[in-house]
């Protein structure tokens, strides 16, 4: 039988004749290719993510609950899931706001620490080179205990507000975050920060 009519039955029963083989492995690996590139993709912008957001969401939880430790497990966790999911979502960085505040406030829920807050100071102190003295120890204290009364006695969502503004989120993120108009940010901002003058007032008139 000629050579032309084997390949014809051959192909007549399903065979694979020809280059297709080859032709189907190089797809394969191409797929293949593809799909690494998409991971390393997904490391490259998971680690970047990871450096620039773990800091900054680490203070804001720190300044709500004022456990460091609290709040590296809970930024942890969020970055575990978001690395499970395997893609970053559209929004990454409104997306690790709502995970690590959603964390936060089931952590919150089952621990009676979660009234000591952290104030910016915190954060400029550990900073400084040299070692305070003990009365500027002591004022800091204070100062940080006056803080921390003060969003306690907050609106939840006044708070995380504030703290979101104080790393310098967008009005976007915060919003989406919180799930709020992205109009009306501004405003309740204005509003967060007058509880928060007329709060810390209250500190001064326990005294």
């Amino acid at each position: 039988m000629p050579s032309r009519d084997l390949a014809a039955a051959d192909a007549a029963n399903g065979a694979v004749t020809g280059p297709r083989p080859f032709a189907l492995f190089a797809s394969h690996r191409a797929a293949s290719n593809i799909a690494r590139t998409a991971v390393s993709a997904f490391e490259r912008d998971f680690e970047v993510l990871f450096n620039t957001e773990l800091p900054r969401l680490q203070r804001v939880v720190v300044r709500l609950s004022g456990d460091s430790a609290l709040a590296a497990d809970v930024v942890q966790e969020a970055f575990i899931r978001l690395h499970r999911r395997g893609s970053l979502p559209d929004t990454p960085r409104q997306w690790m706001i709502t995970v690590v505040l959603n964390l936060y406030r089931n952590a919150a829920a089952k621990d009676s620490r979660r009234s000591r807050l952290l104030s910016v100071a915190d954060r400029d102190s550990l900073q400084c080179n040299r070692a305070p003295s003990a009365q500027q120890t002591l004022e800091s204290s204070e100062s940080q205990r006056r803080v921390r009364a003060a969003l306690d006695r907050m609106a939840p969502r006044d708070a995380r507000l504030l703290m979101l503004l104080a790393e310098e989120y967008s009005y976007r993120e915060m919003a989406g975050a919180l799930q709020l108009n992205e109009s009306s940010i501004g405003t309740l901002l204005v509003r967060a920060k007058a509880a928060f003058r007329a709060s810390y007032g209250e500190s001064d008139d326990a005294r």
